[in-house]
């Protein structure tokens, strides 16, 4: 039997199945907006923050947690960049503010917004309070301001990049729907074929594996850092199974602190774990970004976004910036018969190793 998705969740070391049915709609309760007639006021949060379960890592905690909401154009003129505007035609009530790097939009009521054409997830839904634009703190601290007020992520020489093919041995992954053929063959193929490309553009490229093998997820992380690695980057397909309409491309970095994640998979999400990944959220969001934009534009693939996850083992204990790709639906005809073919794998190379030069 072949479960939805593949990414690799964390488990502490041990393995831990999938749920059978992890399709949760994800909603969040929101903390409340700031009253009327107010700049800044604290939210609320949902809930009490949980015990932190003691079968985890050792953390280093942050500061507290920001509950704030701000408002857009208070904090616009604060930077310094132009003030958010409203799109007039706009099928839903939506807002711009934009940069020299760019311009995100922002719907109202709603967790997606789209930054220079790429859908991004919030962590909360933007509101509208006394005609103006509040948005959370968080989202400002961890994903405007990486984008619109930042500099761009930029490496230097020597370069270390880990690629981690999803799966391997035992662990097969999902399978392709057109020919039957497992998620860890075509993972392996792509990074393979990064590698030469990524070598080529004065990267020093390691494989977490180099052939069909089992490699736990906690190996993983430790083989980036035996290797001293800048970056990590793991490599997936995804699956909806039995669902064959679903299709897509989607990029995860780790949640934030004091944020709700973009998916669960039936897994906790205790908004107040902080793990040692959580020190690049900004570089994992500005990596995410480039790799997620380039594969977007050469796969011709429907645009599901960026996204924030927590159970993702390969994530958590990375020291350096750290994203996943899932490349797009093995469940899905259309997309399967894509991802089958030697042509389209060395088009996903291709564009991260462009991204990366």
């Amino acid at each position: 039997m072949f479960l939805a998705g593949c990414a690799s969740i964390y488990d502490g070391g041990k393995s831990e199945p999938v749920p059978k049915e992890w399709s949760v709609t994800n909603k969040v309760v929101q903390p409340l907006p700031p009253k009327a007639n107010s700049t800044v006021r604290p939210g609320i949060h949902p809930f009490p923050i949980p015990v932190v379960q003691t079968n985890l890592p050792p953390k280093k905690f942050p500061a507290a947690p920001i509950l704030t909401w701000t408002s857009l154009d208070r904090w616009a003129a604060e930077n310094k960049i132009a003030a958010p505007r409203r799109i007039s035609n706009a099928a839903v009530t939506a807002y711009e503010v934009s940069s020299a790097h760019g311009r995100m939009i922002l719907e109202i009521g709603s967790r997606e917004a789209v930054w220079n054409g790429i859908v991004l997830h919030l962590g909360f839904a933007p509101e509208i309070i006394d005609d103006q634009v509040f948005v959370h703190g968080l989202d400002l601290q961890k994903n405007l301001e990486p984008l619109l007020l930042d500099e761009p992520l930029a490496f230097g020489t020597n370069r270390v990049l880990v690629l981690d093919p999803g799966h391997g041995g035992a662990n097969v992954g999902t399978h392709s729907l057109t020919d039957g053929r497992f998620e860890k063959e075509f993972t392996l193929d792509w990074a393979r074929r990064m590698k030469i490309l990524l070598e080529t553009n004065g990267w020093k490229v390691f494989l977490t594996r180099t052939n069909d093998s089992e490699v736990a997820l906690s190996n993983r992380v430790n083989f980036a850092e035996a290797h001293h690695a800048d970056l990590f980057v793991s490599l997936h397909f995804n699956s909806a199974a039995p669902d064959k309409i679903q299709n897509g491309l989607e990029t995860y970095c780790l949640t934030p602190s004091g944020m709700p994640s973009t998916l669960t998979r039936g897994y906790s999400d205790l908004w107040s774990d902080h793990y040692p990944n959580n020190a690049f959220d900004v570089e994992n969001l500005q990596f995410a970004v480039r790799l997620h934009a380039a594969v977007l534009h050469t796969s011709g693939e429907e645009d599901r976004g960026i996204r924030r996850a927590r159970f993702m083992g390969v994530l958590l204990g990375q020291r350096r910036p750290a994203v996943l790709i899932e490349g797009g639906y093995l469940s899905n005809p259309r997309e399967s018969g894509k991802i089958e073919s030697a042509e389209f794998r060395e088009k996903l190379a291709e564009a991260v190793a462009n991204a990366l030069k």
